[in-house]
């Protein structure tokens, strides 16, 4: 999976690197040719969040134990790509004021209020951004949270299930161990009995002998 991330990441550093250029290009431009250079520009900047999507998805699938160190570089791409698009959308702004000072014929005194009121505006909607992106961050950080307590659980139960396992299998054999310990001792006193009938019918054979010896004399 960390193979497939970094292929990603290359791929975004050339076409993050693509777009700084093109940005800086923007102001020296006029005409067709910055149209298609601001049209180009937002094609990458929708295949850079796409490639940052991709890299997202990857991080999901990475052990946890190692997730750390991509999500700290996911975030630096997602940071160097909101900047990207705050110059972007600067560019874009005073593109679109020179086109419509060509067309209106403006001094340029209403064009830098309505370009001071669209700043205000995109910074709000960058804060915004930034407060989104802040709260899926702590979303997935949560998430992260709760599949380690999960696998952690999981360990723990199957250590329990193993335990459990060892302490019936200790059971059985103590069970095991007891049985033929009876079986061991019944077999020693019915050993003892025989040879106490035994002994006893030896000695009363010889008492018998005895008496029937001194009987005849």
């Amino acid at each position: 999976m960390s193979s497939d991330f970094e292929t990603y990441e290359q791929d975004f550093g050339t076409l993050t690197a693509e777009v700084t250029s093109r940005i800086g290009k923007i102001p020296k431009l006029a005409g067709d040719e910055k149209k298609q250079m601001v049209v180009g520009v937002e094609k990458q900047l929708e295949e850079s969040r796409e490639l940052l999507e991709q890299m997202d998805l990857e991080v999901r699938e990475i052990p946890v134990q190692s997730r750390g160190m991509y999500n700290n570089r996911l975030k630096s791409y997602k940071q160097e790509l909101e900047k990207l698009e705050k110059d972007f959308k600067r560019s874009r702004i005073a593109y679109s004021d020179e086109v419509r000072n060509e067309l209106l014929g403006d001094d340029g005194n209403s064009s830098e209020s309505q370009r001071a009121h669209l700043l205000d505006n995109t910074e709000r909607l960058e804060r915004s951004s930034r407060r989104l992106e802040a709260g899926y961050q702590i979303a997935v950080e949560t998430e992260q949270v709760g599949q380690e307590i999960l696998e952690n659980l999981h360990h723990d139960r199957e250590k329990i299930q193993r335990s459990r396992d060892r302490l019936r299998e200790t059971d059985a054999n103590l069970g095991k161990s007891s049985r033929i310990l009876t079986g061991m001792m019944r077999r020693i006193i019915q050993n003892r009995i025989l040879m106490f009938i035994l002994g006893a019918i030896i000695l009363f054979t010889i008492v018998l002998a005895i008496y029937f010896s001194v009987r005849g004399h």
